[in-house]
Parts: structure tokens; C-alpha cells; sequence
């Protein structure tokens, strides 16, 4: 049982000594955070260019799954802003059936992910990527909205960036001035409204009071039921229609889906975990993410991960176990069955405006701008191109393009890092301060002792390769304390320098060989080819070698 605990869900773990009274708690905790949830839900349905009802069949059954089988006490899912641009583009590439595809495959995925515990290497994605991205979501977010907020008359919204931009210049004339200042009221009332409390979410109070006055005033604004049909009711269960070739078309947006519930999800745990003093399980994490995708998708929903804020808001108001996370989709269920058909309602500008607020707010501008001012060149670099690629291209390639960026300018650091330094012989130095350094060495007047720093990798292998300079000597130590590990390059540049030394007729010692080098040598054979009386455990121990070769000299 042991075995299997890293992808054992929390619920199993915190019910054991469940209480009553942490139970009122999880129920105060899970309705309050539905409240919260359907605005967000149906705001982010329609931006997704999916109908509202489809945004609470997400909350409803992902989140309820990813409460029971996830790895978080706390976790809330559903749908994020995150996925509206990536959900946008499927859509009008693929239509709805290539979404419920690729959420499946998402689903998937997320499972494999956390069976082979890659919950664990999600922490190596660098930051400079996951700001990158996330910014240029909240631009694509906020971007999505300017139609609705300014109510312009046109039919459509492109997927692309820039022809969104151009398609707004060439409508901006068509502003529709009341829509505007109910929008802008409804950004006024998110703004000012936690001032006075913090219990009610503003997005619901903007909601209630555009509402009102639209429906009240008789205004010319466009609302939810101008443009859909919502339906009341239970989600129904659809197996999708499978194909290899929508399968295989299907294949990358799957990949972006998955790659991004997973960051997302477990960077919610991070936080979380921080605000209750807990531990979550990052594989479990993802396996309940991954079942919540694929339950989303057969009952008609779209993909879903943590959301940071309604898990925010979970804890603040007393939720400890994943019970108040399933009381939190059970209450949107009920509000789906009786009181969905006022959603019709809600004026379209009311939600455009609450996800400008949504996008701004997971913008994280002040922190890229921090990073900007204080990081090195090359991370702002990976940065500002992960956004520009976010924004203008796709979020696959963002994160491809990211990483590869970021994996070499890593190594370049390593390679800039490594170094190799001639050791200076005691007796030479004419500084009497030096000389007196406990630390310095005799070295022999047969030896050269050279000190390796850093990784010995391919990166850094070619400065290697000039250390052997020194004519009448018939030894070179290498000392490799600070060599933390090395690969095929740097055994070849050992290879190289014992050819070099053979031919010279000098004996090569190494000395203080870590681990992982020692495994490399061990098994390419290098030890026998130079010999295991070569290998010294100390450098000590190597130039007393080096004193004894000397007299046999």
C-alpha cells in the first residue's frame, strides 16, 4: 500500500478523522466558493466560445472529481482563464468535437503523467516561462473581450491576435454607448466592492445590479439570452465520435492542454499549501486532474484545472478537506437545475468586464516588471518571448520554444561556470601572506596538479582539452572534488588527456571523483584503462603517488 501513497487521492487521507465540525466549516466553505465560481464559470464558457451551461457542466463534474481523487486537501477545479484563448482557437479550428477530443486525450495524459510521477518535474519548468505565458493569456483574455464590453457590431470575434485588433478598428464605430457604461459600471463595482466586503464576491453583486438596471431600464444591451439558449438541467453523458485522423490532428492541443492543467494545477497546490501549512501529492494531483478532464468531456464540459483564486477563497473561509471543494460542485449543481434560466439575463458587457478583472489579476504584471528590472538578460530574454509567441502564435510553441531557450542559455551559464585552474606550488609563491595558506600544497617538482570547477559536460569539454602545457613533467593530477557530474562529452576529454599523457609518457591521477563521474568512468571502462591504483580518494594521497613515481623515475 505504501507503494502506491504517492498517488493516493487526500480525500482517503483527511476523512479518517473527519469531524462535525470541520464538516460546517467545508459546507460554509464549498457554498461561498460556488457563489464565487458561476459568474467565472459562465464568463468563461461564453469566451471560450462555448454556451454558459457548459462552464457549470465543467465546475459541476471536474471539480467534484478533481475534490475526490485529487492530491490537494483544499484544491478547487474548474474552468480557468488560462484555457479560454487555447479552448477559442480549438474551437474555430475543430469544432466542439475536436475539443471534447482533445479534453479526452488532455485527460489522458494527465493520468500517464502522474502514474510515471512526472508531477515531480513539472518544478523545472522556469519561471521566466510559466510569467511569460501566463501574461500573454491575460492579454489574449482581455483582448477577447473588447466586442462585448464596448458592444460592437460585428458578428464574430477572429481567433488570431492581430486580426482581432484589426477587426475591432474596423467596427470601432460601431460602439454601443449604453452597453459601455454598464461595462464600465460593472468594472467600478469589482473594483470598489471589497472595500466594503469581503465575504461576497464583486463579480456577483456587478452581475445582480447590471442585471437590474438593464432589465429594469429596458436598455439596448446585448444579454446572455440575445446570443444563446441556456439549457436547465443535468449535463448528458456523449462518448465522442473517435477517428485516428482526428485523433493524430487532435494530438498537439491535447499536449498544450495537459502541459498547462498540470502547471497550473500544481503551482494552485503550491499556494495552498503555503496559506494551511499542508503537503500535496503532485502525482495524485494530476491523476485526479486527468479523471476530472476526461468526466468534463463526457458529460459535455470543456478542460479544467485549479483554480488559484477559488482555492484562495476556499481556505480563507475555512475549507481543510477536499469535502468543501465536492459541497462547492454540488451547489452548482443545484443552481444549474433551478436557477439557470435567469442567467439569461446577464448582460454580455457585466461578464466582459468581470474577465478583463480575471485577466488582469492573473497578469502578474508587477512581478514581471520586477523581473524585468532585477533578472539577468538572458531570463528576461526567455520572458519577453514566451509572451510575444503566447500572444502573436500559440502556447505550444510558447513553452517548446521557451524551454529550448532557456535549456541553452542554462548551459551556457554551466559552461561559463566551469572552469579548470593550475594549482600553484607552495614554494613559488613570493607572497609570505599565500604562503602561509594551511590550504596550499606541496606540490612535486615531476607534477602538475590541475583543479576542475563545475559540470564537466559537452558545454564545457572543449576548455578541457589545453591544460597539458608543462614540459619534464611525468605526472598530472586531476582533482575533480568539484566536479558534480558528467556526461559522454567530459568522459571523452578525460579519454583525450590520458591519450595525450600516454603519449608524453606521464601518469594521469584523479583525485576525489564524486559519484555520478565515478558511475560514468566506472561503466565506460575508464578505470580499468587507467588504471584503479589511479583513482585516488584524496589529493593528499595523489601527490604522495605522484613523490613515489618521481623516485621510480
Amino acid at each position: 500500500m505504501d507503494a502506491l501513497k504517492y498517488i493516493t487521492p487526500k480525500f482517503f487521507t483527511t476523512i479518517r478523522n473527519y469531524s462535525k465540525g470541520q464538516f460546517l466549516k467545508d459546507l460554509i466553505a464549498g457554498v461561498i466558493v460556488a457563489i464565487i465560481a458561476l459568474p467565472l464559470s459562465i464568463a468563461l464558457a461564453i469566451a471560450s466560445g462555448v454556451n454558459p451551461e457548459q462552464g457549470l457542466y465543467t465546475a459541476v463534474v471536474a471539480g467534484f472529481f478533481i475534490s475526490f481523487l485529487g492530491g490537494s486537501r483544499v484544491q478547487i477545479g474548474g474552468p480557468t482563464a488560462a484555457f479560454v484563448v487555447i479552448i477559442y482557437g480549438i474551437i474555430a479550428q475543430y469544432g466542439m468535437a475536436g475539443l471534447t477530443l482533445a479534453t479526452l486525450m488532455a485527460g489522458l495524459m494527465l493520468i500517464i503523467m502522474g502514474l510515471l510521477r512526472f508531477g515531480d518535474l513539472i518544478k523545472f519548468i522556469p519561471k521566466t516561462i510559466t510569467l511569460g505565458f501566463t501574461l500573454g493569456i491575460a492579454v489574449g483574455i482581455v483582448a477577447g473581450q473588447v466586442k462585448d464590453f464596448l458592444g460592437l457590431g460585428m458578428k464574430s470575434v477572429p481567433a488570431e491576435f492581430l486580426e482581432k485588433l484589426l477587426a475591432y478598428g474596423k467596427h470601432l464605430s460601431s460602439i454601443s454607448w449604453p452597453t459601455l457604461a454598464i461595462g464600465i459600471l460593472a468594472l467600478v463595482i469589482q473594483i470598489f466592492w471589497p472595500r466594503f466586503s469581503q465575504k461576497i464576491p464583486g463579480s456577483l453583486v456587478a452581475i445582480i445590479v447590471t442585471t437590474a438596471i438593464v432589465a429594469f431600464g429596458h436598455l439596448p444591451v446585448k444579454t446572455i439570452g440575445d446570443l444563446y439558449t441556456i439549457k436547465a438541467g443535468l449535463p448528458s453523458f456523449t462518448v465522442p465520435d473517435l477517428s485516428f485522423s482526428l485523433i493524430r490532428q487532435m494530438m498537439s492541443p491535447a499536449f498544450t492542454i495537459a502541459i498547462l492543467a498540470a502547471i497550473e494545477s500544481l503551482l494552485s497546490c503550491v499556494v495552498s499549501d503555503g496559506m494551511i501549512g499542508g503537503n500535496h501529492r503532485s502525482n495524485a494531483e494530476l491523476i485526479g486532474q486527468g479523471v476530472g478532464n476526461i468526466m468534463s468531456a463526457l458529460f459535455g464540459g470543456i478542460p479544467a484545472t485549479g483554480a488559484i483564486a477559488r482555492t484562495a477563497a476556499n481556505v480563507k473561509n475555512g475549507g481543510r478537506t477536499p469535502v468543501a471543494g465536492m459541497v462547492h460542485a454540488l451547489t452548482l449543481l443545484l443552481i444549474l437545475l433551478f436557477l439557470m434560466p435567469y442567467a439569461s439575463l446577464i448582460p454580455m458587457t457585466c461578464l466582459a468586464s468581470i474577465l478583463m478583472i480575471v485577466g488582469y489579476n492573473m497578469s502578474g504584471w508587477r512581478t514581471v516588471v520586477r523581473m524585468i528590472q532585477r533578472a539577468p538578460k538572458s531570463d528576461v530574454a526567455v520572458l519577453i518571448v514566451t509572451f510575444i509567441l503566447t500572444v502573436f502564435f500559440d502556447l505550444v510553441v510558447a513553452i517548446e520554444f521557451g524551454m529550448v531557450l532557456a535549456a541553452f542559455l542554462f548551459l551556457k551559464r554551466m559552461s561559463d561556470v566551469a572552469q579548470i585552474r593550475q594549482w600553484v606550488d607552495k614554494e613559488n609563491l613570493d607572497d609570505p601572506v599565500l604562503s602561509e595558506d594551511s590550504d596550499l600544497k606541496q606540490v612535486p617538482k615531476n607534477a602538475v596538479v590541475y583543479e576542475i570547477f563545475g559540470a564537466l559536460f559537452f558545454g564545457a569539454a572543449n576548455n578541457f582539452l589545453n591544460v597539458i602545457n608543462d614540459d619534464g613533467k611525468n605526472v598530472l593530477i586531476l582533482r575533480m572534488r568539484n566536479v558534480p557530474a558528467m556526461d559522454i562529452s567530459g568522459l571523452d576529454a578525460l579519454e583525450e588527456t590520458l591519450a595525450i599523457c600516454q603519449k608524453r609518457g606521464m601518469t594521469l591521477l584523479l583525485s576525489h571523483v564524486n559519484a555520478q563521474p565515478y558511475r560514468v568512468l566506472e561503466k565506460s571502462g575508464f578505470i580499468q584503462t587507467i588504471g584503479p591504483d589511479n583513482i585516488c580518494e584524496s589529493t593528499d594521497q595523489a601527490l604522495e603517488k605522484a613523490v613515489a613515481l618521481a623516485k621510480e623515475g
